[in-house]
């Protein structure tokens, strides 16, 4: 795994929350950021191009986070993809069950859109 974190897919169904974290992780983080509004979507997304690292919303129709994290983990081309969730339960047991299936870290909303990117980049730095 590469040491330095450039390349982020973010999933989330809110479209205001999808520009923000573009703005917060590509403007002010530097990083290059695609954005899906849904699972499916982000599925064909990682079948023509695969990130560093996936920032998954928790809750959202159809496919949540985390049954896209287990179709992901199903597939041998994003079976180890690092993937951090976005929440706004934020709970004790729900970070524990989120850690449990695999996330990296558990992101709180509403977050920080001026420290978010400096957020990704501690986690990343922890687990590679």
């Amino acid at each position: 795994m590469p040491d330095t974190l450039h390349h982020i897919l973010h999933v989330e169904d809110d479209p205001a929350i999808r520009r923000i974290v573009a703005l917060a992780l590509g403007r002010v983080g530097g990083f290059e950021v695609r954005s899906a509004e849904s699972g499916a979507e982000a599925l064909h997304m990682l079948s023509q191009a695969l990130p560093q690292l996936l920032l998954l919303d928790v809750m959202m129709p159809d496919m949540d986070g985390p049954m896209l994290l287990s179709q992901l983990r199903a597939r041998d081309d994003t079976a180890t993809l690092p993937v951090m969730f976005m929440t706004a339960k934020g709970s004790d047991d729900e970070r524990a069950h989120l850690r449990q299936l695999g996330a990296v870290a558990v992101l709180e909303k509403p977050f920080d859109p001026m420290t978010l990117a400096a957020v990704v980049r501690q986690h990343w730095a922890a687990q590679t």
